[in-house]
């Protein structure tokens, strides 16, 4: 379990991130039309997991806008944003932001991705929530980097992830 900070105050996620090194767990998660995405899919290329609370809160929203910046600069690369929010939440916010470079998707039906990844909220206000992190895999799905972000308000360290793909 991951001891972190939610506005100072202490909160926990249900387990740890997957080890660098190990196969990333599968998971079938929700596109904004509704149907189904797996870790499958993308299969062959590397991938950004860009994991968030809500895209409806100032730091989530940023690291969207980021990564949707540093996505169209990356070859053999998809971003990958979830969260729990509704996919019509997502897809609103894409439109009003005219984020494109990135594949939003929710862990809203079954919680299962949270869960497996270990970086569900066990506690705090956003209990059932995903906490920020970032994992990186290779084309393999080879977890090759990871990022819990001890505050819940602060940004992932964008860079040491982009890093790590150049070498993936």
């Amino acid at each position: 379990m991951a001891s972190i900070t939610l506005g100072g105050s202490p909160a926990s996620t249900l387990g740890n991130l997957p080890e660098i090194g190990s196969i990333a767990p599968d998971f079938t998660l929700t596109k904004l039309d509704l149907s189904e995405a797996s870790l499958a899919d993308f299969k062959g290329q590397k991938l950004v997991l860009n994991i968030f609370p809500s895209v409806d809160t100032g730091t989530c929203a940023q690291s969207v806008r980021h990564f949707n910046k540093d996505a169209s600069e990356l070859e053999n690369t998809k971003v990958l944003c979830i969260s729990k929010d509704l996919p019509f939440a997502q897809k609103r916010f894409c439109g009003a932001e005219g984020i494109e470079n990135v594949v939003m998707l929710s862990d809203f039906k079954t919680g299962k991705f949270g869960n497996d990844y270990g970086l569900t909220f066990s506690d705090s206000a956003f209990k059932n929530l995903l906490s920020r992190c970032v994992v990186v895999l290779d084309k393999n799905g080879k977890v090759v980097y990871t990022e819990q972000v001890a505050e819940t308000a602060d940004e992932p360290n964008y860079q040491a992830a982009l890093d790590v793909l150049k070498n993936a």
